[in-house]
């Protein structure tokens, strides 16, 4: 994913409580900086602000990031001279996303068997309607065409 043409992630959606790698090939890279920092927070406050050393690659700077609780993750960067790249003052900013919660299992709620079966009888009629209409797109037109032959059996030889 890139949120700018100097910053990528190494995922598609940035979900609260994950892991994220970011490159950054931006200002600070380009100006040949031998060491940058994140400096990153989450929600419209800054909450839970943080500074990580990025590692410099031929590539960029990269670190990974633990994303926190938040509807946003902003962050900037800044080298070691106290040079900041924080998106011409507005930093930068991402949307977070809830973490999906109807495949987890909660400790706390009482684990019904009916469901796995209601799951099981609908997997087995999803099989079932995929091969009913498999024959019927293999075999309708040979019936209709008339070139479907049955197999002989014994007592016809």
């Amino acid at each position: 994913m890139e949120l700018t043409k100097n910053i990528f992630f190494n995922t598609d959606k940035l979900i609260e409580n994950t892991r994220v790698k970011i490159s950054y090939t931006g200002k600070l890279f380009q100006d040949a900086s031998k060491e940058v920092s994140i400096h990153y927070g989450f929600g419209d406050n800054w909450n839970n602000v943080n500074d990580a050393v990025m590692e410099k690659t031929d590539l960029g700077f990269q670190a990974e990031i633990s994303l926190g609780e938040g509807n946003t993750f902003n962050f900037c960067f800044r080298d070691e001279n106290n040079n900041w790249d924080n998106n011409n003052g507005q930093n930068y900013v991402f949307q977070l996303e809830k973490l999906p919660t109807e495949l987890l299992v909660l400790d706390d709620e009482p684990i019904s068997l009916a469901s796995p079966r209601k799951l099981r009888r609908a997997y087995l009629w999803s099989k079932k309607i995929r091969l009913a209409v498999y024959k019927i797109i293999t075999y309708l037109p040979k019936i209709i065409s008339g070139n479907y032959k049955r197999k002989a059996t014994n007592n016809e030889e």
